[in-house]
Formats: C-alpha cells, sequence, structure tokens
C-alpha cells in the first residue's frame, strides 16, 4: 500500500481560493495572522473563510512572535484546528494554547534539525523552510540534503515548491505532507491570489508521486 502524502495550501485569502483548494483535494488549508505578510488576514474575513471548509480538511492558522492575547482572540473568533509557528517561539509558549501545533525551523548549514526536534517534542510535526532574513517564506527551496534521514517527529516540507519540483520532493523525502504557498499563486506580484489550475496540478504531481511503483 503506497503512502499518502499530505497537501496543505496556505496563505488563503478569498472565497475563490479557498474552494479552489478543498475542491482539489488539499487536506488543510492555512490562514496567516501575521501582520508582515501580504498574506495576511483580518479575523472577520479569516472567519468567513473557515467557515467554507467542509468537515475532514484541517483549518491552520499561521502566527509569528504574536501576543498570546492576539492567538486567544484568533481562537475566539476563527475555528482552526492546528496552529503554526513560525517566529522565535519556544516550547512553553507553543503548547500554551490548549491546540495542536506545529512548529516551522528555517534551514540552513549549520542548524541542527535533531535538537531542533527534541526541544519542540510537544509539537504534532517539524516544517522545514528556506531560511531568510526575517520571517515567513521566501519561495525559494533549501538543500534538502540537510534533513536528517530519521526526524523524530513527522515532516512537513515547505519552501519554493510547485508543480515542478514537488513529484521529486515526495519520492526524495517521502514527507508526511508538503505545504505550498507562492508555488500556487497567479504570479510574483499577486501574493496571496492563487490560481486553481496551479492548485489542481500541484495536487496530481504530489498524488503521482505517490502512486509510483504500483502496479
Amino acid at each position: 500500500m503506497v503512502a499518502r502524502t499530505r497537501i496543505k495550501i496556505c496563505g488563503l485569502t478569498r472565497s475563490q481560493d479557498m474552494d479552489a483548494a478543498v475542491n482539489a483535494g488539499a487536506d488543510a488549508v492555512g490562514l496567516v495572522f501575521y501582520p508582515s505578510s501580504p498574506r495576511c488576514v483580518d479575523l472577520a474575513v479569516a472567519a468567513a473563510l473557515a467557515d467554507r471548509v467542509p468537515p475532514f480538511v484541517t483549518r491552520v492558522g499561521l502566527f509569528v512572535n504574536a501576543e498570546p492575547a492576539l492567538v486567544r482572540r484568533t481562537l475566539e473568533t476563527v475555528p482552526l484546528e492546528l496552529l503554526q509557528f513560525h517566529g522565535d517561539e519556544d516550547e512553553a509558549y507553543c503548547s500554551q494554547f490548549g491546540k495542536p501545533y506545529i512548529r516551522a525551523a528555517r534551514v540552513r548549514p549549520g542548524v541542527d534539525l535533531l535538537e531542533f526536534a527534541r526541544v519542540f517534542s510537544s509539537a504534532r510535526a517539524v516544517l522545514l523552510d528556506t531560511y531568510a532574513e526575517g520571517y515567513g517564506g521566501s519561495g525559494k527551496t533549501f538543500d534538502w540534503s540537510l534533513i536528517p534521514d530519521r526526524l523524530p517527529l513527522p515532516l512537513i516540507l515547505s519552501g519554493g515548491l510547485y508543480s515542478g519540483n514537488v513529484a521529486e520532493a515526495v519520492r526524495a523525502l517521502s514527507p508526511w505532507a508538503v505545504d505550498v504557498s507562492s508555488g500556487v499563486e497567479a504570479g510574483p506580484d499577486k501574493k496571496g491570489i492563487k490560481d486553481a489550475a496551479k492548485i489542481e496540478v500541484f495536487v496530481a504531481a504530489v498524488r503521482a508521486a505517490d502512486g509510483v511503483g504500483e502496479a
């Protein structure tokens, strides 16, 4: 039996894009609550988008060094099943909200990912993204050879993924999940505006990679 790679579409800002992600078969959808991000959504928009999501699709909220009160206020307004932290949050911070969480690591040479996963042992998974100055995704890939063979937490791969390289990533690394944002957007100057056709092709590429070796 071939394992199925989970897919998260992140940085959704419009109802039609949320629908496109769900209809294409995304397992999770991401809403950004980092004010410095062009993909950030306010609470009213986020709540409306989250309400469009059917059962068995996980709604994820992304935060970067947010005041705990902001996270709690968001949870009171937006029905999120999973939190995602991308800043300098420590384990005590991440685990205080009574929700499962994933912790992002910005990968570059010298970062000890085994130690990172050990420190955040209460996380449901570790998300590996490309190191960039500041916070947020860079839209670029990192050197996948920097990933240890046996991480003690499920691996979510991010960073510069798109339909042209995600199958290679799935075959090479067998991640639990892949996370895409800019790789399914309408263009480099359209951050937060997704392209339904790109989402469909991305999902199809992952599914094709999952099927390699089937009879």
